[in-house]
């Protein structure tokens, strides 16, 4: 999905084309804001291209659903524009952990561009569960939830659980999607592989993206799964090891 993300965009493509393992059968580009159509490579797409262009800006949730529906694939990638992949054995090591007939949804461990750990594995979204991240700087313990930067997720799972909840416009749709996959009894299960994720964190700072977080926040804690999920009893993973960048 683009917000008029060309830099980013025609990187990952190119990425993509190259690395893609024979893993990729379908990718589905969606422009949110007025956009030219992309060229083709020289040599044509080496898997199926689609690209949707909005008419006025949909929220995140709402434009994967739209194009997952063009896709019949076993499984779905979530794969933000400003990802940046190591190789191909990224998509044999997603696979792997998918063919696990537990797992619902299998993830990289992502890295900053400067080399540090990004947290895209994150413990349940409550009030203490910030106070801790943002102001006490404690690590996360567990995961209960994964960032949906870069998601690889059985479409099976993905159409039982009616994909994203739209009524998130931006922020909160990957938490409250773990959670409701959990509590239907599949597993997020991380991969041994990595990826770096040039992320901007536009939602820490004092703006619109800012607002539309804590409006998200505000609306995961008002429902009925986020408090099912706390009252369950503790079934989330703990942290471990995790593999190192590559340069």
């Amino acid at each position: 999905m683009s917000h008029g993300h060309g830099d980013w965009v025609d990187p990952l493509l190119e990425q993509l084309c190259r690395l893609h393992g024979g893993h990729i059968d379908h990718v589905v580009l969606t422009h949110n804001l007025p956009s030219e159509p992309v060229a083709a490579p020289a040599g044509g797409w080496p898997f199926r291209f689609t690209e949707l262009f909005n008419s006025e800006p949909a929220g995140f949730g709402a434009n994967h659903n739209r194009a997952f529906e063009h896709c019949s694939s076993g499984f779905f990638c979530v794969l933000n524009p400003d990802v940046e992949l190591q190789d191909d054995a990224v998509w044999g090591a997603l696979l792997d952990r998918l063919r696990q007939p537990e797992v619902g949804c299998a993830y990289p461990v992502l890295f900053n561009p400067d080399g540090s750990r990004q947290e895209n594995e994150r413990e349940l979204l409550t009030p203490l569960a910030l106070v801790r991240r943002h102001f006490l700087k404690r690590p996360q313990q567990r995961v209960d939830w994964v960032s949906a930067a870069f998601l690889v997720i059985r479409a099976s799972a993905w159409c039982s659980l009616g994909g994203f909840d739209e009524r998130y416009f931006m922020y909160c749709e990957d938490v409250d999607f773990c959670v409701r996959l959990q509590l239907a009894g599949w597993q997020l299960a991380r991969a041994d592989t990595a990826a770096k994720h040039n992320a901007s964190w536009a939602s820490r700072r004092p703006g619109v993206h800012m607002f539309w977080h804590l409006r998200s926040i505000a609306r995961f804690w008002s429902t009925s799964h986020f408090r099912r999920y706390l009252t369950r009893g503790s079934r989330a993973v703990a942290i471990g090891g995790v593999p190192s960048p590559r340069r």
